[in-house]
């Protein structure tokens, strides 16, 4: 019989012991079930020592000043830069990944950012950074390290930001997001049987999280869904999408519809058409969303924002850069004074579409 591994990590949150002497991983609706030395699926949570362990505490992928755009997040605090990390694996097994070679890891052995919560506030303070990202995997997997951060960062004005799945267990969900100030949730598709064959997940506990978000926090969010085609593209799965959100959130949560670009297991499709994610904007429009927008395409009408007070254009947005600003210090449309939800300052950033990795911390191997 082989040697149970070791794992090397701080005490992790969200477990309990079973009867039959496994501990069950409660972080997510997972609930994986380990002997001593095993890994849950997401490969950085595991049982040492007779409790959860996580592996990637005070380890990151790397540290990049991003546009808080790209999140995206369209109505929060626009044309500001944002300090965003993540670490390694995910807790989910999506086939179309498109940061696969961060969230799949199985192995840590490339070299890796070692970097304190102090250090990484410090780097957005730097920076001129207004907030923090946890993304490119997870913050749910990494969620100890995530809220010692946020909480760091709220004491120096510095706001935080989640990109996330939303596959979180109730208990530990409601701990991420009472340090989180933003989320982009990833709504995936609108079906079960997406999520049970590309992502071995389940479509149920996404949509708790953006009932909790809206009825239980503060939280401004705004979902995003990657439109594969063939798989969760067609009007009619797009129209029961978008009449949930109507119905279950409002017409005022912000509705991101990107384009797939063939990736990780899914290298045989093409890349989703411009015209897909216009119609699927079109169709969440008539329903009555607000604001609904198109991504990863050159798309200047449906990358900006318009007023449903007046119909006028208020926020011109081309890829990354803004190009029309018409709102009111309160936020307001400065034509017809219709309040636009969402965080809004005087002027918008002028960060611009710049990308700039930066070091936090020391380099060291995993």
């Amino acid at each position: 019989m082989t040697e149970p591994e070791r794992l090397e990590g701080l005490p992790g949150r969200y477990w309990h012991r079973l009867e039959d002497g496994r501990i069950q991983c409660d972080i997510c609706p997972r609930y994986c079930r380990l002997n001593e030395g095993q890994r849950g699926l997401c490969f950085v949570r595991g049982r040492q020592d007779d409790r959860i362990v996580l592996t990637t505490y005070g380890r990151s992928s790397g540290f990049c000043v991003d546009p808080i755009e790209k999140k995206p997040l369209n109505h929060y605090l626009p044309g500001t830069p944002v300090l965003s990390f993540g670490t390694a694996g995910c807790n989910l097994t999506c086939k179309f990944c498109q940061n696969w070679d961060i969230s799949k890891a199985r192995e840590l052995d490339r070299l890796q950012d070692t970097a304190s919560p102090e250090d990484i506030v410090e780097a957005a303070i730097a920076t001129g950074s207004r907030s923090i990202a946890y993304t490119y995997n997870d913050p749910v997997i990494f969620l100890e390290y995530a809220v010692d951060v946020a909480k760091v960062a709220r004491q120096r004005g510095i706001k935080n930001v989640a990109v996330t799945a939303g596959y979180i267990d109730a208990a530990a969900r409601e701990e991420l997001y009472s340090f989180m100030d933003a989320a982009n949730v990833d709504l995936k598709a609108f079906t079960e049987e997406f999520y049970k064959r590309l992502c071995t997940g389940h479509l149920g506990a996404v949509l708790e999280t953006l009932e909790y978000l809206k009825q239980r926090t503060k939280v401004w969010f705004e979902i995003t869904t990657l439109l594969i085609p063939g798989y969760n593209d067609s009007p009619e799965e797009v129209t029961k999408l978008s009449e949930w959100v109507m119905t279950r959130l409002g017409p005022d949560v912000p509705l991101h519809f990107t384009a797939f670009h063939p990736d990780y297991k899914m290298l045989d499709l093409p890349r989703t058409p411009a015209f897909t994610l216009t119609t699927a904007r079109d169709i969440a429009r008539k329903v009555g969303l607000h604001f609904v927008y198109t991504g990863n395409v050159h798309d200047e009408v449906g990358q900006s924002t318009y007023c449903p007070g007046c119909g006028e254009r208020i926020i011109g947005r081309d890829w990354y850069d803004i190009t029309t600003w018409l709102l009111t210090e309160e936020g307001r449309c400065d034509i017809c004074s219709t309040a636009i939800p969402g965080l809004f300052e005087a002027r918008p950033g002028s960060w611009g579409p710049r990308r700039v990795p930066i070091r936090i911390g020391r380099r060291e191997r995993a």
